[in-house]
């Protein structure tokens, strides 16, 4: 059974809520999913998994959040060189801008995109919630 880590930071739980739909849709296809939020992870546990969701919301001027989110995704961004990946996150406002650039970052430096990143604004709804599940189920059949 492929083992997936599904790493997330949240600040008002739509992203956290993402995850757990994403692990969901891991899970119904057949995968193990693994739900962390960013700081009960470390890169030490890397190895444990084979692929990875790594969600964030936008924060301030469209980007990743700065004190947790992006000092994490930078260390081990090396480690995931090669690995399959998707991207997701919530956003309130600005149009989910701060995903392109995200994007952009991770497949320079060598993350394998399973699937279009996931950008939903506020909380997923049933369509968002039916997204997220099949993100999950693109990174597991990658």
């Amino acid at each position: 059974m492929e083992k997936i880590a599904v790493i997330y930071w949240t600040g008002t739980g739509n992203t956290e809520l993402m995850a757990k739909y994403i692990a969901e849709g891991i899970n119904a296809a057949g995968g193990q999913a693994d739900v962390f939020n960013v700081s009960d992870f470390s890169q030490e546990k890397l190895a444990e998994y084979s692929r990875y969701a790594l969600g964030c919301p936008a924060m301030g001027a469209e980007e990743l959040e700065d004190s947790e989110f992006q000092p994490f995704y930078e260390a081990v961004k090396p480690s995931l060189s090669g690995k399959k990946v998707v991207l997701f996150g919530s956003y309130g406002w600005g149009g989910g801008e701060w995903m392109n650039p995200w994007k952009a970052d991770a497949e320079s430096a060598g993350l394998l995109l399973a699937a279009e990143p996931l950008a939903i604004e506020n909380a997923p709804d049933g369509d968002g919630k039916t997204a997220c599940e099949n993100l999950g189920k693109a990174l597991l059949q990658a």
